[in-house]
């Protein structure tokens, strides 16, 4: 997150949840006002925090984020829009920052009000502690049912000029198409118009952050912001030109990296599923077909029992509203261990189930598909449904 020029960070341990023992609240500034852009959850019920960020990067301007852990402050009400309002209030007093370009966010149980006051009293501790290295601590503030944090960074060159954008998120559960319980916080230190960054934004997570579905559901609170504080010196990107294409390609690596950690790192996930589709009528026929597949229960369940079972894969791409030809479907498993076809012109072919089995039993497992319908091709990310999953989540609130 403080790869790039000019961005600090830090997270402590605020008391928003008591029985919570390690850093609940993290905060992410910019020495300079930044360009600035995000997408939000397509839940129709939105958190306080997504309803007040919405407000509050309207105009393409942002500086800073704060962000909590152990209450999602979502379904609360006129009190919980004021705590998320207090919030900002908060580091704009101390920083002296303007409070519209202060971005809100917030993770955890949902129907419960914050403890405001936990985070009142740290925010002294919490901007006195920025610093560069404040990332390793901020990090870990934004997890919930997380087991591993999740960062990273990437550097390319626009203009002759070298841009580095850095990113760290938080997903486990609650991860579905259009996002799911994540929040993700992208620096960059590119010269880059905020029209472009929107533009960038959005494309960059239809390909990477809206492929990605654990469990189905998609959450109240789901954000993704990027800031750009132009530190870099590179020519201002301001129209689709070679600049913007440049880093529209670096966001979507660094986005597809952090989508694959979410995805691997699902909720009692023992293992990350990847469908790729190649030969669709177009991309986003593609897209649309592989996360039906990930998506599908049965899907998953079926790679938590190692069992090659196409014919559910089959079926997930039939009802995903995407069109091709059943009857030219080839599809494939792959993993370290090897690959092996499954499933030839829509049709059953022999195949050895326990060669298949050893295929599926690894960490990560793609799924071919090739529909030889046209050109289009896309990914999707998912993980296995295990029992570890009901575990965690029938006692999630208590």
């Amino acid at each position: 997150m403080t790869a790039p020029a000019g961005f600090k960070a830090n997270g402590i341990r605020c008391g928003i949840k008591e029985s919570r023992k390690t850093a609940d609240l993290a905060l992410i500034v910019s020495e300079t006002p930044c360009t600035a852009a995000a997408v939000f959850t397509g839940n129709l019920v939105k958190a306080e925090p997504v309803k007040l960020s919405m407000e509050h990067i309207a105009d393409g301007k942002a500086q800073a984020v704060i962000a909590n852990a152990g209450n999602a402050n979502a379904c609360t009400g006129k009190q919980g829009y004021e705590n998320a309002v207090r919030m900002a209030k908060s580091v704009s007093e101390e920083l002296s920052v303007p409070v519209n370009d202060v971005l809100v966010c917030s993770t955890g149980v949902i129907g419960q009000q914050l403890n405001i006051e936990a985070v009142e009293k740290g925010m002294k501790e919490l901007c006195s502690g920025l610093s560069v290295q404040g990332h390793i601590p901020a990090r870990e503030a934004i997890l919930t049912t997380d087991t591993v944090y999740k960062e990273d960074e990437i550097r390319v060159d626009i203009g002759g000029h070298t841009v580095t954008i850095g990113t760290m998120a938080k997903g486990s559960g609650m991860i579905h198409i259009n996002m799911g319980t994540m929040l993700g916080f992208i620096t960059t230190d590119c010269a880059i118009s905020s029209a472009m960054l929107f533009s960038a934004l959005k494309e960059s997570a239809a390909a990477t952050y809206n492929c990605i579905s654990v469990d189905g559901d998609t959450s109240t609170n789901d954000t993704l912001v990027i800031m750009a504080n132009g530190l870099a010196g590179n020519p201002e990107i301001s129209d689709k030109g070679s600049g913007y294409k440049t880093f529209c390609a670096a966001l979507t690596e660094l986005n597809e990296r952090m989508a694959r950690k979410i995805a691997a790192d699902g909720e009692g996930a023992e293992r990350l599923i990847e469908c790729c589709v190649a030969g669709a009528a177009d991309d986003r026929a593609a897209r649309t077909l592989a996360k039906s597949v990930v998506s599908s229960n049965l899907v998953k369940a079926a790679f938590f029992g190692r069992d090659a079972n196409w014919g559910r894969i089959l079926c997930a791409m039939g009802y995903s509203g995407a069109g091709f030809s059943p009857d030219k479907v080839c599809v494939s498993f792959q993993s370290r261990a090897g690959d092996i076809e499954v499933c030839r012109d829509g049709s059953q072919i022999a195949f050895d189930e326990d060669r298949a089995s050893e295929i599926l039993n690894e960490k990560e497992v793609r799924i071919l598909v090739n529909l030889k319908d046209g050109h289009g091709v896309g990914k999707a990310w998912g993980c296995d449904l295990t029992y570890e999953y009901v575990k965690i989540n029938g006692d999630y609130r208590t």
